[in-house]
């Protein structure tokens, strides 16, 4: 782990402080900034491999930066919120977002956090035998970690990439939304059931020709979701 570089963006030093401090224990390089702007231009000098982003910045706020952020890259971001409505703690989830945390929180929780959406796919993928799987115009290749819809490459999130790859291995499976984050991000947290919604929401939006009437993932009411393909 210790050739990845996570960026810890926050206007509060203490806060950047710490932090830095237990993902330096975890191995992690760690760079900084302290608001918007200058967390754009250190992720595009520096490609971190993760971003720690604070919501309420000056400058450009969290929400902003994550919105450029994800129009450039599929860097993982987890976004640190004080906010306390759960639509606010979802709204960096619905630009792009992997993976959030409600201020305060323990620096242990956020390590955890850090490393759960810093496990990459080709392992796991590979081992199946599978380079990629296609159903219908959907491609899927594994070890690019890409998605295509025929000629077009679909750009995912980590967390999207996850689940997509979970949906095609085993199509028709229900998986409950406890699955699906499990296999997303390695672990449960409280609220998480509108967390994977939204990663679906958002996968929906990337795959489907009309996400308000979806071909490839299905609601299964009461179960969760499934991948049909195009076939229902």
């Amino acid at each position: 782990m210790s050739n990845r570089r996570v960026l810890v963006v926050d206007d509060d030093a203490k806060t950047v402080e710490l932090v830095k401090l237990y993902l330096n224990r975890d191995g992690y390089k760690v760079v900084t900034a302290h608001d918007g702007i200058e967390a754009l231009r250190i992720a595009r000098e520096q490609h971190p491999d993760l971003i720690v982003l604070d919501i309420m910045l000056p400058g450009l706020d969290g929400l902003q930066v994550c919105r450029t952020l994800r129009a450039e890259s599929d860097v993982p971001i987890i976004m640190l919120t004080a906010r306390t409505t759960e639509n606010d703690r979802l709204a960096g989830l619905d630009l792009g977002a992997d993976d959030y945390v409600i201020k305060p929180f323990s620096p242990k929780e956020l390590a955890a956090r850090v490393r759960a959406v810093l496990r990459r796919l080709p392992d796991e993928d590979t081992d199946s035998g599978q380079a990629e799987i296609r159903h219908g115009d959907l491609m899927v290749n594994f070890q690019k970690r890409e998605a295509t819809i025929g000629e077009k490459t679909i750009r995912l999130t980590t967390v999207e990439f996850k689940l997509l790859s979970a949906f095609v291995r085993e199509p028709s499976r229900v998986f409950s939304r406890g699955q699906l984050i499990e296999k997303a991000l390695g672990y449960d947290f409280e609220g998480f059931d509108r967390t994977i919604d939204v990663h679906i929401l958002n996968l929906r939006r990337k795959l489907e020709p009309d996400p308000n009437h979806p071909t490839y993932i299905k609601t299964v009411y009461g179960g969760g979701y499934k991948f049909v393909g195009g076939n229902e």
